[in-house]
């Protein structure tokens, strides 16, 4: 099972590195890891989604917990948040197929980004599962190149993964 963790941390070099080197360590599998500013400047939010039962998301949250620069750590559940990816795929699209690949494209409401006489690049936003299905699609097309975001996420409704500046300052 996959579980999707919103973690809130000082913003500070080397905290990533901090987070990701405790987790492999523990010998946690990593699905994906994405960091990004705030609308703090002193906070970075870093989704991460590991892969394991119940007593797995225990002992991350437990040993993410130890390490003080983090804040918060929220679990986001998959119906009660917003989650996801960019995917940047670069496919072979000879003349005679192009029309093909621009059909497709625009049945998964994806962008063309960039094309040229050999290839094309496509950009999707979505979920796991849609940029999934268009790369399952475009394999017969012949996929040159491929690179995804990983996971971010938000929870839904008014509530959020919010903080204090006391909880701040008490963790720099």
């Amino acid at each position: 099972m996959k579980h999707t963790l919103a973690v809130l941390v000082t913003n500070k070099p080397g905290v990533l590195a901090r987070i990701s080197g405790l987790l492999s360590r523990r010998v946690f599998n990593i699905e994906s890891i994405a960091a990004g500013y705030t609308e703090e400047p002193d906070v970075t939010r870093i989704t991460i989604v590991v892969k394991g039962d119940d007593q797995v998301l225990d002992q991350v949250v437990k040993q993410l917990s130890k390490l003080i620069d983090v804040i918060k750590i929220q679990e986001l559940q998959g119906g009660e948040s917003i989650a996801r990816e960019l995917a940047l795929i670069k496919v072979k699209a000879d003349p005679a197929r192009r029309s093909d690949i621009v059909d497709i494209v625009e049945i998964f409401r994806a962008n063309i980004v960039d094309i040229n006489r050999e290839t094309m690049v496509i950009e999707l936003t979505g979920d796991e599962e849609k940029i999934d299905a268009l790369c399952a699609v475009l394999e017969d097309h012949g996929i040159v190149e491929m690179v995804r975001t990983g996971k971010i996420s938000l929870s839904r409704g008014p509530g959020a993964a919010k903080y204090t500046d006391e909880q701040v300052n008490n963790a720099g």
